[in-house]
């Protein structure tokens, strides 16, 4: 089954910090140990898959819009995921040694393991839908691995992140493009269909968007500079994310739908064009570096520009090579990355001019080096040999393409161009050997790690030296996997030897020029200069960052004015907008239906009216959050009226809350300097507002029936979930996915009022005018309300399917008997409200995770029975009971964090009644 590996890495990602307070850095043993097991999981299915083509497992995900949690494993599928996991596995077993004792293992493991997670769903996706959820998920993740080094690593994580998020929105657009023409989200139905089923202006449009996406992943120009920069993070991070995995998640995307563009010449001219610039540009990069990591990031850049050009000469020999060259970049890539992290260890220094005679105190790092450089730059008998040598017969081959119309000279122009990125290829990778290794030993003290520190660089070093040797090895995957690209395989396999042929001349040119450049490398750094130079993607990255949020203060500038003309006028102009809509939308303005005006809302008007009228009249900030107060006790009393209990109830106890909660926190707060406008000029535009504002409510209300949707949630909420609640069943069964994303927005609150508090000290000390007689009066009456408070939201939690309630309101109603719980002091001894909101949203994702095994779709409500009672509740009441957690830590963090309720009492002596009246 092909969601057991998946849910196996999901699972050790969560455990990883759990884990880590227990073992440790050791828990990267434990967790590479996940990575194998899913890997044989995967490859005990290798064989049907190189005979039969795919296996596949699929769940419906989302039923209205058809859309599957769909997984696949063909052939290019089975090569990426056997590298996203056995380097992942390498890369796990390198980290123990490598860390610190006191370096925050738990953070690493868990987003590490999350991503690989990700990655590997990425290539497994067969829904469109979901290979983006998984493509978003692998942005987020190496922002937060590059950005958990502190203040070194924000710039950069961020450059990475807008950047690659910027080309996840370009998928997202292709996507949408590609659903809406073929009329499903299947990848396979998408690629069988679409290239009929998609006009020459979609192919325009789609075939970019691909192209954006893909090379803001891979690293491309011009969005090459965020991989150099990404180089901060550690080691471990660089060797997995950025030459293994995330980095190729491109290759894979462009391999993944060139079927579609097999006969536009735009995609094909795209590709090897920026391709091969890229490969020239990056392997110029790499040699004029002094930073080892630095090197090695440019020469990745140059190598995905060799990759995205095979992509792009769109033949099968070309797919073929390309598929090729993942591999064996991912080997002797990460053997670099995990053996230059050794000599930084080590020596202390990753610079190449501070090193010298390595090989004498650290031989076997000298040769495994040796062993992964030497393929790198494609000398035989090594795996990079035979990559380069099968890229340089698809170069050549570019004549023969569809799409160059038979033009002799585009096969020796790549085929030229292929061999100058080559030979730079080779100076830069003898550089690392000569400039790290090679020359006296200047310091003496230097040892060979032990074989534990060794031993993952070392399994890829000789891995690159079998396949080498015996490259037949890979003829079965590699056939498959162009297959999977829509072409039928060149006969005769992979080979080390073919004979004397234009591509061996081509690739002994290419190592001839190499030497020439590394033994004239003092020449050329008499012209280059001996110190890189600064590069300048970074700079003009952050110049438009920092213009663009300079644009955004200005236009959001308005909205610290304290005027009250300029707040008006944006409210002003949109209901404006919207008078006029419905006069020209809504024919003749029929008369509204009957019995959408009553008596009794003349009777709330003159309640609400002097209300807010003394609300624009209030002369502090506390006596303006009270009023404001009773203007939204006023409307939950109208909405009750208007037969909306669940809504009224919600306003009500969050109004009560909003006072308790904020009353404290302004009384702090200096006075606020008085509005700049005139009381007559906001009068007036107050005035001409709310005029406005009747004008569209008179437009529109009452003058059209029910909705399609509101008919279908009314006659099917009971037959469908067994409620009769429709507000609650519409919240955790209909669009039980909304209420996820809501909680998790009001998770991430609780959380960033957690973490202002522990990084800025803003947990404030509570209000102080309560004195000895006013806390014995409530803490005897909170014996009373508590009590109540309490067993009223159970009741509303347990109704809430049928009867106006649920988790939101009960968990509100639990939040109230806590704050009266803090005002009166009664000791309450809670978990903390990260427990409550981490709990909650454990509790809903596991429910939607059960409805998926047990129902088939995500959070797809099933019954469950209870022992000893005839009757029965489903799944999305334990959902709800997600949410009511969520809902009291959020709760729980703003009294404790903002209105200082949690801080234990202050002597009752002591007031303060200045800070009330300020």
């Amino acid at each position: 089954m092909l969601i057991v590996p998946l849910a196996l890495m999901a699972a050790a990602a969560f455990a990883a910090p759990f884990l880590a307070r227990r073992l440790g850095r050791n828990t990267g043993y434990v967790i590479a140990g996940v990575f194998l097991t899913s890997m044989v999981l995967l490859l005990l299915q290798a064989s049907d898959v190189i005979a039969g083509g795919q296996v596949s497992q699929s769940w419906m995900w989302v039923p209205e819009l058809g859309v599957e949690f769909s997984l696949r494993l063909n052939g290019l599928g089975l090569l990426f995921a056997a590298l996203v996991l056995g380097v992942g596995a390498l890369v796990l077993s390198y980290c123990p040694p490598y860390l610190d004792p006191d370096y925050e293992h738990g953070r690493l493991f868990g987003i590490l393991t999350l991503f690989a997670a990700a990655m590997l769903g990425l290539v497994l996706a067969g829904d469109l839908i979901l290979l983006l959820v998984f493509w978003e998920i692998t942005t987020v993740c190496s922002f937060l691995l590059v950005a958990g080094q502190g203040l070194n690593g924000a710039r950069p994580a961020v450059r990475a992140l807008v950047v690659t998020a910027g080309g996840g929105l370009a998928l997202l657009a292709a996507s949408v493009l590609l659903i809406a023409r073929t009329g499903t989200t299947e990848i396979d139905a998408i690629l069988l269909t679409a290239p009929a089923a998609l006009t020459p202006l979609d192919m325009l449009v789609v075939g970019p968007l691909v192209v954006v996406a893909a090379f803001t992943k891979s690293a491309q120009l011009p969005f090459h500079g965020w991989l150099p920069g990404a180089m901060v993070a550690i080691t471990p991070i660089s060797a997995y994310l950025h030459a293994a995995t995330l980095v190729k998640a491109g290759i894979y995307l462009l391999l993944l739908f060139s079927p579609l563009f097999v006969e536009a010449p735009g995609w094909h001219l795209t590709l090897m064009g920026i391709g091969l610039t890229t490969m020239v540009f990056g392997a110029f990069q790499a040699l004029r570096q002094v930073d080892l990591k630095a090197l090695l990031a440019y020469s990745t850049v140059s190598q995905l520009g060799m990759m995205v050009a095979l992509v792009g000469v769109g033949t099968s020999a070309s797919l073929a090579a390309a598929v090729l060259l993942v591999a064996a970049h991912a080997l002797f890539k990460a053997t670099l990355f995990m053996l230059v992290g050794i000599v930084d260890r080590e020596a202390g220094s990753r610079d190449i001019r501070e090193l010298s005679g390595l090989w004498r105190a650290m031989p076997i790092t000298a040769v495994l080096t040796g062993l992964a450089a030497m393929s790198m730059a494609g000398v035989p008998p090594l795996v990079g040999f035979v990559a380069k040598e099968e890229a340089f017969y698809a170069f050549i081959g570019t004549s023969d393409a569809a799409w160059t119309q038979g033009t002799p000279w585009a096969g020796w122009v790549a085929a030229g161009v292929a061999v100058i990125g080559a030979a730079l290829t080779f100076a830069y990778s003898a550089r690392i050997i000569s400039g790290a290794f090679a020359g006296p030993l200047t310091q003496k003290s230097l040892y060979e790690p032990s074989w534990a520190f060794l031993a993952p660089a070392a399994i890829p070093a000789f891995a690159g030296l079998l396949l080498g040797v015996a490259p037949w090895l890979l003829d079965s995957i590699v056939a498959r996997a162009t297959i999977d690209t829509g072409f039928t395989p060149t006969p005769g396999g992979l080979s080390l030897w073919h004979g004397l042929s234009i591509a061996l001349f081509l690739s002994a040119m290419a190592i001839s020029l190499g030497l020439l450049i590394h033994f004239r490398r003092t020449w050329l750094q008499r012209w280059l200069g001996t110190t890189p130079p600064p590069a300048r993607w970074p700079g003009l990255f952050d110049q438009g960052w920092d213009a663009t949020l300079a644009l955004g203060a200005r236009v959001g500038r308005s909205a610290h004015s304290t005027s009250v003309g300029v707040h008006l006028a944006g409210v002003g102009l949109l209901l404006a907008a919207l008078a006029v809509g419905a006069l020209l939308t809504v024919p003749g303005l029929a008369p509204a239906v009957e019995g959408t005006a009553r008596p009794v809302d003349l009777l709330v008007l003159l309640v609400l009216l002097p209300a807010v009228l003394a609300l624009t009249r209030a002369p502090t900030t506390l006596s303006a959050l009270v009023l404001a107060g009773i203007v939204g006790l006023v409307i939950a009393v109208w909405l009750l009226l208007l037969g909306a209990p669940d809504v009224a109830l919600t306003l009500l106890l969050v109004e009560i809350l909003t006072v308790v909660i904020a009353a404290p926190a302004l009384a702090r707060l200096p006075r606020p300097a008085p509005p700049r406008s005139h009381p007559a000029v906001a009068a007036a535009a107050a005035t001409g507002v709310g005029l406005l504002a009747g004008a569209a409510a008179w437009a529109f209300t009452g003058r059209r029936g029910p909705s399609d949707s509101a008919k279908y949630y009314v006659s099917m909420a009971e037959q469908e979930t067994g409620g009769t609640n429709v507000v609650n069943t519409i919240l955790v069964d209909f669009r039980g996915l909304d209420t996820l994303g809501e909680i998790v927005v009001l998770a991430a609150a609780a959380w960033g009022l957690l973490a202002a508090g522990a990084a800025r000290g803003l947990l404030p000390v509570g209000p102080s005018v309560i004195g000895p007689g006013e806390r014995l009066v409530l803490r005897t009456g909170s014996a009373v309300v508590i009590p109540l408070l309490v067993g009223l939201s159970a009741v509303l939690f347990w109704r809430g399917h049928n009867e106006p309630g649920g988790g939101f309101i009960a968990g509100l109603g639990l939040g109230a008997a806590l704050v009266v719980a803090r005002i009166s002091g009664v000791p309450v001894r809670l978990p903390s409200p990260s427990a409550f909101v981490g709990t909650g949203l454990l509790v809903a994702v596991g429910t939607g995770i059960l409805g998926l095994l047990m129902a088939g779709a995500f959070l797809k409500p099933f019954p469950v029975s209870m022992p000893g009672w005839d009757g029965y509740v489903t799944s999305s009441m334990v959902f709800d009971l997600g949410v009511l957690l969520v809902v009291v830590g959020l709760v729980q963090a703003a009294v404790d964090r903002l209105a200082g309720w949690g801080r234990a009492p202050e002597p009752a002596d002591r007031t303060d009644d200045a800070a009330v009246t300020s």
